[in-house]
């Protein structure tokens, strides 16, 4: 019977692996330089990233500051606009109510003799009339211009009170006519107190509306002439008034032209 045939042991392995690792090795660096040169590529473009992301969220902060303050000015600006209106309605609700309480002094009546006691001691000395544009109550330039000549005269006047008397035309109601007297004779009231620091109750206010008229209204010079207010100027005759140059008797003619005598 044959024997199987036997082997012989290495006497080592160390040069075997000897060989191996000197294969190998060469391997290693090569991985260990790439490694190496990768990171110190890399490693910049990570750093300025990192410092783009640290710009990118203080500028998000400015922004969101300068944001903040912006509507903080916004909203205290918003708060002075809405504190300044306030102020001017306030402003203009106390003017309106002094106007309103000045013309609750004004005396008004259908005639001058129903409210004036011992009118025969009063006597005229002076008159001017304004002529006012169709359906309208506001004053011109030209009836303010006569009204200031006016007040020039009751300003040098002792112991007198005022009839302002507002006519119409014939164009319309009786009662809307009425009315549009009213306003454009407190429209010359209004305007004599503000401007010329007369007192209100020294005003006598009639308004006749189309009753009485001074011209003809069937043309439309004759209506221009009724669409007008008349102020008298009247003094006690026991006081000896003081009469300013050519004040006596002014009219404020319709064609626009300087009050005339």
């Amino acid at each position: 019977m044959k024997s199987c045939p036997s082997f012989r042991p290495l006497k080592s392995a160390a040069p075997l692996l000897a060989v191996s690792a000197i294969g190998v090795l060469p391997l290693l660096i090569t991985g260990c330089s790439t490694k190496n040169y990768v990171r110190s590529q890399t490693t910049p473009v990570i750093q300025h990233t990192n410092e783009l992301d640290d710009e990118t969220r203080a500028n998000n902060r400015n922004i969101h500051d300068v944001d903040q303050r912006a509507q903080a000015g916004i909203q205290q600006a918003q708060n002075s606009a809405n504190t300044a209106n306030q102020q001017a309605q306030n402003a203009n609700q106390a003017a309106n109510q002094a106007q309103a309480s000045a013309m609750d002094a004004v005396h008004q009546a259908d005639s001058l003799a129903s409210v004036v006691a011992n009118l025969d001691n009063y006597q005229q000395v002076a008159e001017v009339s304004v002529n006012f544009a169709f359906d309208k109550a506001d004053l011109s330039k030209k009836d303010r211009a006569a009204l200031d000549t006016f007040a020039a005269q009751v300003a040098v006047t002792k112991d007198y009170i005022l009839q302002v008397t507002g006519g119409t035309d014939s164009i319309g109601s009786a009662a809307y006519n009425y009315d549009l007297s009213q306003r454009r004779a407190r429209s010359v009231v209004q305007y004599l107190a503000s401007q010329h620091n007369i007192a209100p109750h020294k005003f006598y206010l009639i308004g006749i509306g189309k009753d009485q008229e001074v011209a003809s209204n069937s043309t439309a010079a004759g209506r221009a002439k009724n669409r007008r207010v008349e102020i008298q100027l009247l003094a006690h005759a026991t006081v000896q008034p003081v009469t300013a140059p050519q004040t006596s008797k002014l009219v404020a003619p319709a064609n626009g032209g300087a009050p005339q005598q």
